[in-house]
């Protein structure tokens, strides 16, 4: 398979349920979880009679959204039904916005390999979700608790790449989001779904050819392995002079496959027509604008403040921004230790670290950032050393405490008294005959027998720094 010979050409689109206290177009709770149809209504359950009200928070948050994409804000939007038939769908119809949506031609600038690459947005319309079904054998149960939930579908240009590319898309698009506090971004409960559009071409060619949609997908791992697969699919077809189907598939991340769903419907299937229980939303320029000054620091604009502001490079400022939670973080540390870089090198390695490995959530870090923040300033002054700080933090994580009280309580405090620490010094390198000889011999890695000597006999204590200064006095 001659991969480099082809391009592939991606589009997502990505649902993004807004964190409206009610449904889209009900009174009913948009609250995740509860008992099985707990939030539903005759609205929810599509029954004769009952009529839409559209929930005005979530235009606000549709418009917030689109100003932070880069998007222009249609004055005039249009409800539509898209009509198709699921049984998580009781209505027999999707509202959702077909011709005029709510924001169109946007854009996003997204770090891929290094480099930033502006990726366009064709559009994003608001919609409500469905309900979920759950197969057992043959039996299909349905929880209608997320039908009606509001929706904004934002839809990419087809200008992505590459999975990496439409898994970094993806990541940016979330860390929008939840910098404006509109979505949790929680994948694992589907409030953040992603449907990729994959085809390929010949390399050279600007032809759009049959695409294929992979759906579902709620993992940046799972969106990369999905697309990666598709794309040596779809070039296996061709290069064996078969045809590629437009169709819907789901991925298996077990088997590392996608599979076929149902063949794709064109928009013609859906019978799209206004929605004639709806009226246009009609905004005017002034609350867009209000809106529009009122949006908060977002990612990129954060990271450029960081490296600006802390002189930091540009690795650690995108690390630091992905979450909103974690840059307050570490602008609380900066703070009290007055030193960015050091900062930032702790959160990135020992924060996230623990993060990795435990249940807390960025938004909950065991270790208060004021705490983090006066044990690498107790770093700075000279107080402990970098490895007695290892050890504090660590203990602080698990059990809790505050800095300077466990230093004191355990006599943890740097030793810097030269005197004392050249007559430890001393008396290692009497005992150590054998490896003096092998340094002065031009054995120099034999100097890190020395340093792990002297620290181990001062119990960790010992000035690094000092002990490295006199030991290579001593051993001239």
């Amino acid at each position: 398979m001659s991969y480099d010979n082809w391009q592939p050409v991606i589009g997502l689109e990505i649902h993004a349920q807004l964190q409206t206290q009610s449904k889209i177009f009900s009174s009913d709770s948009a609250t995740f979880g509860g008992g099985d149809n707990e939030h539903i209504s005759a609205v929810s359950l599509g029954l004769p009679g009952t009529l839409p009200v559209l929930n005005e928070t979530a235009v606000e948050y549709s418009v917030k959204i689109g100003l932070a994409l880069n998007c222009e804000i249609n004055l005039k939007s249009i409800f539509a039904r898209k009509n198709y038939f699921y049984p998580d769908l009781p209505k027999g119809y999707q509202i959702s916005q077909f011709e005029e949506p709510i924001c169109k031609r946007g854009w996003i600038e997204v770090p891929v390999a290094g480099v930033l690459k502006k990726i366009g947005i064709t559009r994003a319309h608001m919609e409500e979700d469905a309900g979920k079904s759950t197969h057992h054998g043959n039996h299909t149960l349905i929880n209608l608790n997320r039908a009606g939930v509001p929706l904004l579908e934002i839809v990419s240009d087809p200008v992505i790449h590459s999975a990496e590319e439409a898994s970094e898309y993806a990541r940016a698009v979330r860390s929008i989001l939840r910098y404006l506090d509109v979505c949790d971004g929680n994948l694992e409960e589907g409030s953040l779904r992603c449907d990729c559009n994959v085809s390929v071409r010949p390399n050279g060619s600007d032809e759009l050819r049959t695409r294929v949609e992979i759906k579902n997908l709620n993992s940046f791992r799972f969106i990369e392995k999905a697309v990666d697969y598709e794309i040596r699919r779809q070039i296996e077809a061709y290069e064996a002079d078969e045809q590629i189907v437009q169709e819907t598939r789901l991925y298996d991340s077990t088997k590392n496959k996608t599979f076929t769903m149902r063949t794709k419907e064109e928009a013609d299937d859906y019978r799209y027509f206004p929605d004639p229980d709806l009226l246009p939303v009609l905004l005017e320029p002034a609350f867009i604008e209000k809106t529009k000054a009122n949006l908060p620091e977002l990612p990129h604009a954060k990271a450029l403040r960081f490296q600006e502001s802390y002189k930091l490079p540009e690795y650690d400022s995108l690390i630091l921004v992905q979450e909103k939670a974690l840059s307050e973080y570490y602008e609380k540390v900066v703070k009290v230790c007055q030193n960015p870089k050091l900062a930032s090198n702790w959160i990135m390695s020992d924060v996230l670290r623990e993060l990795k490995g435990s249940d807390s959530s960025v938004e909950n870090i065991p270790m208060p950032a004021e705490d983090l923040g006066e044990l690498l300033k107790l770093i700075e002054d000279g107080t402990i050393s970098g490895k007695i700080a290892k050890e504090i933090f660590q203990e602080i994580w698990e059990k809790g405490g505050k800095p300077a009280e466990i230093v004191s309580s355990r006599g943890l405090k740097q030793i810097t008294d030269t005197s004392a620490i050249e007559q430890i010094i001393d008396e290692i390198l009497a005992k150590s005959e054998k490896q003096v000889q092998e340094y002065k011999s031009g054995k120099e890695k034999v100097f890190g027998y020395f340093v792990g000597q002297t620290m181990k006999a001062t119990r960790g204590q010992a000035s690094p720094e000092l002990v490295n200064k006199l030991l290579k006095e001593k051993l001239k």
